[in-house]
């Protein structure tokens, strides 16, 4: 069983250490994805231009990788950074968004994962079922309501295609390296409400695989404990007045975390 330890000495080595993140994500959500890896204690670069994409992953100590608005520009520039980042010993961070709801999309998915080594993939049920090879019906880019099925299934069998680890986030987060899988129980449904939360978590789970690259299933577990406890928090204080305090609250809470909070709110169980 995975030592709750574990989880708190990470967001401490988070904090001192100070990781630089590099982002290749989507302009919907990037400024969130910059301020709450800034809030978790990071430090957040979001360089896409193919120019400069491969030098900022090899100076970088993790990559996240969103395909949220997706162009072949920005494909090309997440190839290269990502040849970079393995090249250098990097994690890199997957989130395919959208996966499965058009060709250009899954194209792109299949590229990144085949020309790249990723330690960690992250996304919604939808998305993570059809990188697995299963058969998901999309919304858009939200998961739809149709599917279904053993998420803990579901995540082993893509750690153990991809020889990395897993991640499902929804109302009970799902992570997976292939032989162990932690059920994560925090979280409140308004986050559902407002967008990017997803691209958050990757970039938390980006600033912890920074801070410990040997460690990416003990820190994406503890990224996720992170954003399911903020949301809690966030809502306690700010739910009441709308979804735009409750966003800026998920920043406050974030950034207000520490060992003591963890310890006392983290619920989980592992099989």
């Amino acid at each position: 069983m995975t030592n709750t330890n574990e989880f708190t000495r990470l967001l401490t080595l988070v904090r001192s250490q100070k990781p630089l993140v590099h982002h290749i994500t989507n302009y919907v959500t990037v400024n969130d994805c910059a301020n709450i890896t800034l809030a978790i204690g990071a430090s957040p670069v979001m360089a896409d231009a193919i120019e400069e994409a491969g030098d900022i992953a090899a100076i970088a100590s993790a990559l996240v990788l969103n395909m949220g608005t997706l162009n072949s520009r920005t494909v090309e520039s997440m190839l290269i950074a990502g040849k970079s980042a393995n090249q250098n010993g990097i994690p890199v961070v997957f989130d395919p968004v959208g996966a499965g709801a058009s060709s250009m999309r899954n194209e792109a998915a299949a590229r990144i994962l085949n020309e790249n080594k990723v330690a960690v993939v992250r996304g919604n049920l939808s998305e993570i079922r059809f990188i697995a090879g299963l058969s998901a019906n999309t919304k858009g880019v939200d998961a739809s309501e149709q599917d279904g099925g053993d998420t803990g299934k579901i995540a082993r069998k893509l750690a153990q295609k991809l020889g990395c680890v897993a991640a499902i986030t929804g109302a009970v987060d799902t992570v997976s390296d292939g032989e162990r899988t932690i059920y994560i129980h925090n979280g409140h449904p308004a986050l559902s409400g407002v967008t990017g939360t997803g691209c958050m978590c990757s970039s938390l789970i980006g600033s912890f695989c920074a801070a410990a690259p040997n460690q990416a299933f003990e820190g994406t577990v503890a990224a996720l404990l992170c954003m399911g406890i903020a949301g809690e928090m966030a809502y306690e204080k700010a739910g009441h007045i709308g979804n735009g305090s409750f966003r800026i609250g998920i920043l406050d809470a974030v950034s207000k975390l520490d060992t003591n909070i963890l310890n006392e709110r983290m619920k989980y169980s592992e099989v």
